[in-house]
């Protein structure tokens, strides 16, 4: 407790970033981290005592459950933020091994706790205690610690440098450029939850293929893009081979490329042949805003990005495990990075319980969302982007069938925004927060059974873009 308390306090924006990642915002994301740390610390400094160490394993044993429950949600979300657990000292992303360790840590809490005020044990200063062996225990263990976390960082270095070895040996038998860029951000793609709009290709042979015939054994598809430029790309082969073999009943894998098939005959080989196809330049990666090479992002079965953009080698290998791991028919599965701090909807979850009256006076409930999806949008009357866009909107209300979506928006203020659909005022924006609102305009999609399917996509664009509808 002592250690982490302290090495998070020693990192405050790494803390800060880990809080961001685990969907903390705001003040709290900037004052939790401090105070955690010094609820850990005074935990520690309760344990010292006998006199004290009951309340401090109970305190122990809450925090530890906390942490549990938390990082197993994050899981079940797809997600794995960065735990930063032992700030420097220890940091990895949240994983089955981070709960087993806190379930490990519970246990002598537990066992302190069930045994009682009076069970607590011989304190510090009782003569029957060794103080120097147990003050030389701790310097051991602590030495142990930072000996294991100095040898991380070294094996963490030694894996960098090999993979950068790999691409220099494969640029200098190849030769050429290397177009290497693992990083990448939730935003740089689609929002998770917009439906991928139609598109072309063709095979290295020539034929023309859309993407209903890309998905037309309704399998989910995860697009790649590669190109016969792109170094990182052949050191990928083997793993492009394993997956298409190992994910072949489970997801379809789709290789797509530019430049000429001789080109990419002799870089790729026949290996994934039968699974690459051709972009005129770079079109549909322009429509899923894969801006580098080796890029890839997850669709799921019924047509709709869950993913955000893995970009880079680490990354793909980190999604594919994810997939491989995964029950992709799960209804609201997807996954991110585990650094956005703008997908605050509750992907996968029942639009919260609220009531409320629209401009009209008409009553909205979290049941009016059920029976038919609905487009969830968040406007404010000082902002000029949602000014610009009114007229867009008003136009496809106008224009919607009977099976289109609902429309729902929610406002600060009643300002000209002359809808027939409900238009709620939501002064301190209470209830649209809970739905996930993140900046003006911005949107969420809720399914028919009044369920949240989509991240909060964040300007003109990417509101359009959950309902199919390129701008």
């Amino acid at each position: 407790m002592a250690l982490a308390g302290g090495a998070k306090l020693a990192d405050p924006d790494g803390s800060r970033r880990a809080f961001e990642g685990f969907g903390v915002t705001g003040g709290l994301a900037k004052i939790g981290p401090v105070l955690l740390s010094v609820i850990e610390i005074a935990l520690a400094v309760l344990l010292i005592f006998p006199q004290t160490s009951w309340y401090g394993a109970i305190g122990a044993l809450v925090l530890l459950l906390l942490f549990i429950a938390q990082m197993a949600y994050q899981l079940a979300k797809g997600n794995s933020p960065d735990c930063h657990c032992f700030g420097q000292v220890y940091s990895a992303p949240v994983s089955t091994i981070s709960i087993v360790r806190n379930v490990v840590f519970a246990i002598p809490a537990a066992v302190l706790a069930a045994r009682g005020q009076t069970g607590q044990g011989a304190g510090i200063m009782d003569p029957g205690v060794n103080t120097l062996e147990l003050v030389f225990g701790v310097v051991i263990t602590a030495l142990l610690l930072v000996a294991t976390a100095y040898l991380r960082k070294i094996s963490q270095r030694q894996d960098r440098i090999l993979k950068e070895l790999e691409v220099l040996d494969i640029v200098a038998r190849d030769g050429g450029t290397v177009e290497r860029n693992e990083a990448g951000t939730p935003n740089d793609g689609m929002p998770i939850g917009a439906v991928v709009p139609g598109f072309s290709v063709k095979t290295l042979e020539g034929s023309t293929v859309s993407l209903d015939d890309l998905r037309h054994d309704e399998l989910p598809v995860l697009f790649l893009f590669v190109s016969p430029s792109c170094t990182p790309c052949r050191a990928l082969m083997p793993d492009f081979e394993r997956w298409v073999e190992d994910l072949r009943d489970k997801v379809k894998l789709v290789f797509l490329t530019s430049g000429s098939a001789d080109e990419n005959r002799e870089k790729f080989g026949d290996a994934i042949g039968s699974s690459l196809y051709l972009q005129e330049g770079r079109e549909v990666a322009t429509i899923f805003r894969a801006q580098w090479t080796p890029s890839a992002v997850f669709v799921s079965a019924d047509g709709r990005v869950a993913s955000h953009i893995a970009a880079g080698d680490n990354a793909i290998r980190s999604l594919v495990e994810s997939l491989e791991n995964e029950d992709l028919q799960r209804d609201g599965v997807h996954f991110t990075n585990g650094t956005s701090t703008m997908s605050k909807a509750p992907i996968g979850e029942q639009v919260p319980e609220f009531r409320a009256e629209d401009v009209r006076g008409r009553e909205i409930t979290h049941e009016s969302f059920k029976g038919k999806p609905t487009l969830v949008t968040f406007w404010s009357s000082t902002c000029p982007h949602c000014k610009a866009m009114i007229d867009e909107l008003r136009e496809w209300e106008q224009a919607r069938g009977t099976d289109d979506l609902n429309l729902v928006v929610f406002t600060e203020a009643q300002d000209s925004i002359d809808l027939e659909s409900p238009v709620i005022v939501d002064p301190e924006y209470k209830i649209a927060d809970s739905l996930g609102m993140y900046g003006t305009p911005s949107a969420v999609l809720v399914n028919e059974n009044g369920v949240v399917v989509s991240e909060t996509a964040i300007g003109a664009p990417d509101v359009w873009a959950l309902i199919g509808k390129r701008k």
